[in-house]
């Protein structure tokens, strides 16, 4: 079941839409205000959002801007609904990320269209994952180097696969830890660097030097297979 969040202060349309999406199998969550939207969209981790651009209490163009800066939501789709109906708010909305542009009043049979559309165009996430002599497969959880099976524990698998999946992005302790641990956990964020360390040992040719999980002093860890890249250029 896809996940949709609403954020709408029309106490009205946000009954009609959230009615009516749930009668086509939707799940719906959603706030009336922007205060908490960011959070909301990190607890959900919802398929696609509907984003109104004139909230009472804070601006629909920051948030879509706080949610692709994210990288946990970076690729959730969002659709604009706005009063707003100029050449320019709609090139600024889409600039800014946006999918879609909607404008009020809106049909909401046309809405339920174009989200599906939304859900089509969606490219499915490889199934292999191929860097630097490493291939993980995510149907099977196995990953082999140069061939060879490598042993790892569920979050080691989890992490690579979070890693290989996002190659070049830096992310920090925090945000590894939100995407492979989830909200609800116990453990400090150094736990990170524990879990790093062993995968580098069973991954990398040097541990202290290298090739595909990389530090980045001050702020966390990226995946990119340097070698690779030297070679194509």
């Amino acid at each position: 079941m896809k996940k949709i969040l609403l954020i709408e202060d029309d106490a009205d349309l946000f009954s009609l839409l959230k009615y009516n999406l749930e009668k086509e199998g939707f799940a719906m969550s959603g706030l009336q205000t922007g205060k908490g939207a960011l959070d909301l969209c990190r607890q959900v981790r919802p398929d696609l959002i509907l984003l109104d651009v004139m909230l009472p209490d804070s601006d629909g163009l920051d948030i879509c801007k706080g949610i692709r800066r994210d990288p946990d939501l970076a690729a959730v789709p969002i659709i604009f609904l706005t009063a707003r109906a100029s050449e320019t708010d709609r090139i600024i909305g889409l600039e800014l990320g946006a999918n879609d542009y909607v404008v009020k009043p809106f049909f909401v049979r046309e809405l339920i269209a174009r989200i599906k559309l939304q859900f089509r165009t969606q490219a499915a996430p490889a199934r292999v994952l191929e860097a630097g002599g490493l291939e993980l497969d995510r149907t099977s959880c196995q990953v082999r180097l140069h061939g060879e099976p490598l042993a790892l524990t569920a979050t080691e698998f989890r992490l690579l696969a979070f890693f290989m999946s996002r190659p070049g992005v830096v992310f920090s302790r925090e945000q590894l830890l939100n995407a492979v641990w989830g909200q609800d956990r116990a453990i400090t964020d150094r736990a990170v660097d524990v879990y790093v360390l062993r995968l580098r040992q069973k991954v990398e040719k040097d541990p202290a030097n290298p090739e595909l999980i990389h530090s980045v002093r001050g702020f966390g860890y990226t995946f990119e297979a340097r070698r690779e890249r030297a070679a194509a250029s």
